[in-house]
């Protein structure tokens, strides 16, 4: 073994290199996502310092690493995950699968499932659940696709697909499927607009 390795734990450093530029690249994508969806925000520094959503979306990639480890990582990865609970009001599974350039507006009571899968792009509005409907461990939390938004309190529960860029209106229950590139209202949420053509990061609320 190598000095280089025994400096890092056993790793080679070029590997220790590569996976730091890797978070970098990722923190720097998310920071540049979520001023272009915040107006009120006018530099990384800000974001990166004041954005609650940010943070929670950050613990969680670390507890969701350590989950993927399997056996004695699964309670440490519970514990990141509820100490960003408590600092954010941001509850995140440290199971659920979720993309790149991810962000939660304000962030206060969103809770995301286990086994929930969040694609690229996504953006949340507070109060936001992606729940379940099932005390069974199989598949129970909605699957989100690329670039959708979901609105302030919708609750979106059960094994349900929201397709690609599609968007939820505030306040919506969506138990079933949403098609791609539409707009979901109401309780329980019904399709309203089969081909929108809206600002995807428009307040879905408006639609309502």
């Amino acid at each position: 073994m190598g000095a280089d390795a025994l400096l890092t734990g056993g790793v080679p450093r070029k590997r220790v290199t590569q996976s730091v530029r890797r978070a970098v690249a990722s923190v720097r994508a998310d920071l540049d996502a979520a001023i272009a969806r915040d107006p009120a925000v006018e530099s990384r520094l800000e974001m990166a310092l004041a954005s609650p959503g940010l943070h929670a979306i950050w613990s969680h990639r670390v507890a969701h690493r350590m989950w993927k480890q399997g056996g004695r990582w699964r309670l440490p990865a519970r514990l990141v995950s509820q100490a960003s609970r408590a600092i954010t009001g941001v509850e995140i599974h440290p199971g659920a699968t979720i993309g790149e350039r991810f962000f939660i507006d304000h962030g206060m009571g969103v809770v995301i499932g286990e086994t929930a899968e969040v694609g690229d792009d996504v953006m949340l509005y507070h109060g936001v659940t992606l729940g379940g409907r099932s005390l069974q461990r199989i598949k129970r939390h909605p699957t989100v696709g690329d670039g959708v938004t979901i609105g302030a309190g919708a609750r979106i529960l059960g094994p349900v697909r929201i397709g690609d860029r599609a968007q939820i209106g505030a306040n919506a229950v969506v138990v079933k499927d949403v098609p791609p590139q539409s707009v979901a209202t109401g309780i329980p949420a019904k399709v309203r607009f089969p081909e929108p053509q809206y600002d995807p990061y428009a307040d879905p609320a408006l639609l309502i």
